[in-house]
């Protein structure tokens, strides 16, 4: 009974989250209301509220990490924002053809998101983005594009997803390997649906954004803050790499150097100039409601886990589906509703290294599922839920124009993972 209990609260809370316009309420209302109720009936039904607290702070760890990480990160990324640091990039990009730019863009996000992660290089590049196209329409076809390079792109590398971080901490995948293995299926998830997309910006122009006049002193501030940024943001998996640390102190580490930096910058400066680009301005221009609205869906997401229902899923899916291939492709769909990161977690704690050894298909295969998967439901994914935020995506909109091509790319790169592994054959 408390399952059910707990499964309508939280579809009702994702259809609140849906029609968001239509009902006239904040997402962050619904997903945190969603969020303290699923946790208020799993407490009030357990024998041990204790034991329930304690898992709740566990899980409050985790969920802090990942929103430290994004506090940091837009922060960062506001900052470069604000000294027109991406003016120096958007000078670069001459094309004045969209389809052409979207192209550039794609593949700019697919390969970065390799070697940064999916959640900082889809903010930078829809913060990027913003920059370049004056359409509200447009900004959005690319912004979902950048969620589905940048879940496709972090699907192939260790560094790239959460998820492929956790298999190759866990010893279940080696990086080379995975490299090797799912670049080519990830690139065809990419791809294709980056091709449908782009036959509706054929022979489209861009209108140029008319440049800001600037003094030969802003240029420098700005030349510095961008390099500074963007060498910073590299440096995250490198740290965590380097020490073991969770991403989100490489990222604090980050936001601290970029604060000292902007600080020696416009020490000289007067007062009033300098205040318009202090950290502390850059602060109060991150939308607050995202974040708080992805503490709401990953406190959800958390009570259904600790309950077990997430794992009673995927035992579920295991028994009834018998083909590890099957069992993947349901988890891959599956981690479009609910986070990727418990259901890999669950996956793991099901089959040990004996079961499926290091590099086994399986674990790859899973890997490729869920990294792409998220990309089907804007809120599916870190990275998805970041864009919502900069560029407010309306969840439907997401869904009537995205979706499907995010499930085609999926499908296909699913299918160049098998005929890789001869097993179409």
């Amino acid at each position: 009974m408390i399952t059910i209990i707990l499964i309508a609260i939280f579809i009702l809370g994702y259809l609140a989250i849906a029609f968001e316009e239509p009902l006239k309420l904040n997402k962050a209302a619904a997903a945190l209301l969603t969020g303290v109720l699923c946790w208020t009936i799993y407490i009030l039904q357990s024998p041990s509220s204790e034991t329930v607290s304690k898992e709740l702070f566990e899980h409050l760890g985790e969920i802090a990490s990942i929103l430290f990480f994004l506090l940091g990160a837009m922060t960062i990324v506001e900052l470069i924002d604000s000294h027109n640091g991406f003016e120096i990039i958007t000078q670069k990009i001459t094309t004045t053809n969209k389809k052409r730019l979207l192209f550039i863009v794609t593949g700019i996000t697919f390969f970065l998101s390799a070697l940064l992660d999916n959640l900082t290089t889809a903010i930078i590049m829809t913060s990027l983005c913003t920059k370049i196209l004056s359409e509200k329409e447009d900004r959005l076809w690319f912004a979902g594009m950048i969620v589905i390079a940048a879940n496709a792109g972090g699907a192939w590398s260790p560094l790239g997803d959460v998820t492929t971080t956790m298999l190759w901490i866990g010893g279940q995948i080696t990086a080379l390997n995975i490299i090797r293995e799912l670049i080519l299926p990830s690139m065809v998830a990419c791809g294709l649906p980056l091709l449908l997309m782009s036959r509706q910006f054929k022979g489209k122009k861009i209108i140029p954004s008319a440049l800001q006049k600037r003094s030969s002193k802003e240029k420098k501030e700005s030349n510095i803050i961008l390099v500074a940024g963007i060498i910073l943001l590299i440096f995250v998996p490198v740290f965590k790499t380097l020490t073991h640390l969770p991403p989100f102190m490489g990222m604090l580490l980050a936001l601290s150097i970029m604060w000292i930096v902007n600080a020696l910058i416009h020490k000289k400066n007067e007062a009033a100039y300098a205040e318009k680009y202090t950290v502390a301005r850059a602060l109060q221009r991150i939308d607050t409601p995202s974040i708080l609205f992805f503490l709401g869906i990953l406190l959800a997401v958390a009570a259904l886990q600790s309950y077990g229902i997430l794992k009673t899923a995927a035992v579920y899916l295991s028994n009834s589906l018998h083909n590890d291939f099957l069992i993947g492709i349901a988890l891959g769909i599956l981690s479009s509703v609910v986070d990727n990161v418990p259901l890999v977690a669950a996956t793991q704690g099901m089959y040990d290294l004996s079961t499926y050894p290091t590099d086994h298909p399986f674990w790859e295969f899973l890997a490729l599922t869920t990294g792409t998967g998220g990309s089907a439901i804007i809120i599916g994914s870190a990275a998805g839920v970041a864009v919502m935020g900069i560029e407010q995506i309306n969840f439907i909109w997401y869904l009537k124009k995205i979706s499907w091509l995010a499930i085609v790319g999926f499908i296909a790169g699913i299918a160049v993972f098998l005929l890789e592994d001869g097993i179409l054959f």
